[in-house]
């Protein structure tokens, strides 16, 4: 009988099944750091970590960026952990919603979800499909909310050897749920969607002059089962195509990023096999950007906005401040052979479900690509976002140690639904003229 019990529960724990999720859990993952922030013997606010005593924090590092620090990339400069609280409307749509989602049979399956985080329960390690539950809190996140805009958006290409700057592209994106929104009407859904699209993110290019007006549409299905809709229009072509599945992991535009690697992660749920690794506690670059010492001028913008500038080897690092924070170790890998990389691992903060932090191997298995991504508390930023609890977008870098060289990226987010038209998200949009 003991036997036939264990076998049960195995199978329950196989076809997706758990324990109800309750308001403590709700609690504890929203407020992580409600009994206090984690600590590192000797590590505390002003430290600079660098290669001479890097060795004395190496607890506190993800193995890529540790190694980055060892080797004189880069150094790290600490501040205070913060609290980042998540939208109101997203926290009660997670009460709400406790004990109606479940995982279906396949990885991929996800059934009951309405809105707010699906499982904020505290992972398990002897949970079998505990990281696919952590890629479920990842893909329905309270990344830009309901919707968000980045605009100006610049991307650089830079030689990581020589620092020289090769190519700066001037963007705007905009990403917008269509599906399980909670603060932005209309909710819970923009109307007309009979190909129910949960996701769309659409992206544009303003400048260098070779580039302008090239444009990305993605339109991501609720079922995700189904591949997305990506589009591409070329400017100088002046004509839509529909990508090919294959083509989100070329090199986006030449730069030293894929789609998807879009925000961490920008694929589906069945894409990968998700294991979940444990708990780590690791300095991620979240911040205060209007308190950053280190914004530039360059790019003059008429409310006096400064963007995150860039140092280390290369130019190829935010200049920014990092706290020391509770993230969920999520290994990702490939379900398709043929992938580029061998499995990436992001380090989903605990409190938001995002990355500060994601290492990318190749298909040897050895370091591959350093992967940063800034986040600004929405406070302390535009006078726009205040008040949003929106962790925003602030700079990222892409840094392949192979190849030497880096992509880096300087945010100006906005939450606001005005930005966001439902037409900006159709392949017809992409055809409205130059």
């Amino acid at each position: 009988m003991k036997l036939k019990c264990i076998a049960l529960a195995v199978s329950l724990l196989a076809a997706g099944a758990s324990f109800a999720a309750t308001d403590a859990d709700v609690d504890n993952s929203f407020q992580p750091y409600k009994k206090g922030f984690p600590t590192v013997a000797g590590l505390s606010a002003g430290t600079t970590i660098n290669k001479s005593n890097v060795e004395q924090f190496k607890d506190a590092f993800d193995p890529g960026l540790y190694e980055m620090v060892k080797d004189g990339w880069v150094d790290i400069n600490v501040a205070a952990s913060t609290d980042f609280p998540q939208p109101k409307a997203y926290i009660e749509a997670t009460r709400k919603n406790l004990g109606k989602v479940k995982l279906g049979a396949n990885n991929g399956d996800l059934e009951g979800y309405a809105a707010g985080r699906p499982f904020p329960e505290e992972p398990d390690l002897k949970d079998p499909r505990a990281g696919e539950k952590l890629a479920w809190n990842f893909k329905y996140g309270a990344n830009y909310g309901d919707s968000g805009a980045i605009y100006p958006f610049y991307w650089r290409y830079r030689n990581a050897a020589t620092g020289q700057i090769e190519r700066t592209i001037k963007f705007e994106f905009h990403f917008l749920n269509l599906m399980h929104r909670v603060e932005q009407a209309p909710i819970p859904e923009i109307t007309p969607n009979p190909s129910k699209i949960y996701r769309g993110t659409y992206a544009k290019v303003y400048e260098p002059a070779e580039l302008k007006n090239t444009q990305l549409l993605i339109q991501r299905f609720d079922d995700d089962q189904k591949l997305d809709d990506a589009y591409l229009y070329l400017g100088f072509q002046r004509r839509v195509r529909r990508l090919a599945t294959g083509q989100t992991t070329d090199a986006f535009l030449g730069s030293d990023m894929m789609i998807e690697d879009f925000e961490g992660y920008n694929g589906r749920v069945s894409d990968m096999k998700w294991a979940y690794k444990g708990v780590k506690n690791i300095l991620v670059p979240f911040f205060n950007h209007n308190e950053q010492m280190h914004l530039t001028d360059e790019y003059k913008e008429s409310d006096g906005y400064k963007f995150v500038d860039f140092h280390g080897r290369g130019n190829c690092m935010p200049n920014v401040t990092y706290q020391l924070r509770k993230a969920y170790v999520l290994e990702a890998t490939p379900v398709n052979p043929n992938h580029p990389m061998s499995k990436k691992v992001m380090y989903l903060d605990s409190q938001t479900m995002y990355p500060g932090r994601v290492v990318i191997y190749d298909r040897k298995g050895a370091l591959w690509k350093n992967f940063t991504i800034g986040k600004s508390h929405p406070d302390h930023h535009l006078p726009g976002n205040k008040g949003s609890n929106v962790s925003l977008d602030d700079s990222f870098s892409q840094v392949d140690m192979q190849a030497m060289h880096c992509t880096t990226g300087q945010f100006k987010t906005h939450i606001d639904a005005k930005l966001n038209p439902p037409g900006l998200f159709q392949v017809q949009n992409m055809r409205g003229g130059d």
